[in-house]
């Protein structure tokens, strides 16, 4: 019998444990844990108070990269001097548990007013991926900081405004767009020796990043380019299908797509946003228009998917809100906000943090825009998703990391 009970005991406590664990998510790369900029778990207060001060706040670099969180720990890629530094730093208390820095090239021309990295760090399995500005790919222990493999960038290919994508890791393979204008490579690499498995060589990268998507128990990797959106198979690195995305204007492709089943949402300044749905005909998988709105579209950012509702930041600096089954505007807010802003879905709001360092929390309702308050929470510009879990909110600005806790 005293067995017995030991034996629920521990049951009852690792239930505990694991449901602790799972109640606050991990932002574990681009646009969190599924690449959709979701947040499961987190903890809205009863009552918003009137203003939020930092537990801490400490100087960690120049850099637009979001933070990763991974369980106690999260990671960190900035600029400080000539170098390019990671840092894995207590997610309590923001103490320095390892760091690593290598030389890194300047950045030059129109882009040297972001001279940090940009690229968010991957963590998965035990490893940490960073990609740097001039395209250096690193691969860490996330425990210890021990260097697993390097690649290096010799020639120094970028694209004009240096490296923007962040990687992504799929079945153990880390996937990477590099090179510069008209001259591309999609790599896939072993995660444990950083050795090729396949290359796609095209058209340069854009400043957006990819994501996976399944047609058919199929695995794709889908790519907005410089020119074109793409899937690529994940098996063999061929391309499966492309569509136009030419540029308007001097605009660049900058915001990623965002993956819904098969269903494809993608936008871009000055050329509106459209979705197609991906289907399967025979051997090969075509994607057909849904909708095409040519009147609004983002700059930077990507809009998230909630409840069949498109939120996000307009080309036009403003929040909207946009019917993801038919393409139709529902309301676009009249404040002038910024176009380089992120809108992240927590459950039961939506946290827009825009460059000019103003945390706003909406209510999803598609009838009316409803805001619930606004926060200054950095008076230098922030470049970088707010890091949310549990009642925590991390916030990277231009050179410190800042943790908010909702009481």
């Amino acid at each position: 019998m005293k067995k017995i009970g030991l034996i629920t005991s521990v049951v009852i406590t690792l239930f505990i444990i694991s449901m602790n664990l799972a109640s606050a998510q991990d932002w574990s790369q681009f646009r969190g844990a599924n690449r959709d900029s979701k947040v499961e778990g987190f903890k809205a207060p009863s009552t918003w108070p009137a203003e939020i001060k930092p537990e801490w706040k400490i100087t960690v670099g120049t850099g637009d990269a979001t933070p990763s969180l991974a369980g106690n720990k999260i990671y960190l890629h900035t600029r400080q001097g000539d170098q390019e530094v990671v840092l894995c730093l207590d997610s309590k208390s923001g103490k320095e548990i390892w760091k690593d820095q290598y030389p890194c090239m300047a950045v030059t021309g129109a882009a040297t007013t972001h001279p940090g990295p940009r690229s968010t760090p991957v963590v998965t399995g035990g490893k940490v991926i960073t990609l740097g500005v001039s395209a250096i790919l690193s691969c860490y222990d996330a425990g210890s900081g021990k260097l697993l493999w390097r690649r290096d960038n010799p020639s120094g290919a970028v694209p004009h405004f240096f490296t923007g994508l962040s990687p992504l890791v799929v079945d153990n393979l880390c996937i990477v767009h590099l090179g510069t204008k008209d001259n591309g490579e999609i790599l896939a690499l072993d995660l444990n020796t950083g050795k090729d498995k396949w290359k796609w060589t095209g058209e340069g990268p854009a400043y957006a990043s990819p994501s996976l998507m399944k047609v058919d128990n199929k695995k794709h990797l889908v790519f907005i380019t410089e020119k074109n959106l793409l899937a690529i198979d994940l098996a063999d690195g061929k391309l499966v299908w492309q569509i136009a995305t030419p540029l308007q204007q001097r605009f660049f492709n900058s915001a990623s797509p965002y993956i819904d089943g098969n269903i494809i949402y993608y936008t871009g300044q000055g050329t509106g946003t459209k979705a197609v749905k991906v289907e399967k005909t025979g051997n090969s998988y075509t994607p057909a228009e849904l909708w095409s709105n040519p009147e609004l579209g983002t700059k930077w950012n990507t809009p998230v998917l909630k409840n069949g509702y498109l939120y996000g930041f307009s080309d036009q600096k403003r929040i909207f809100c946009m019917n993801a089954a038919t393409g139709k505007t529902v309301w676009i807010d009249n404040v002038v906000n910024s176009d380089f802003s992120t809108m992240t879905d927590c459950g039961s709001i939506l946290l827009g943090l825009a460059s000019t360092g103003n945390l706003i929390v909406i209510k999803p309702e598609p009838s009316a825009y409803s805001e619930v308050v606004k926060y200054k929470v950095a008076e230098t510009p922030v470049y970088a998703f707010p890091v949310v879990t549990g009642s925590n909110i991390y916030v990277k600005d231009a050179e410190t990391l800042m943790l908010y806790k909702l009481k």
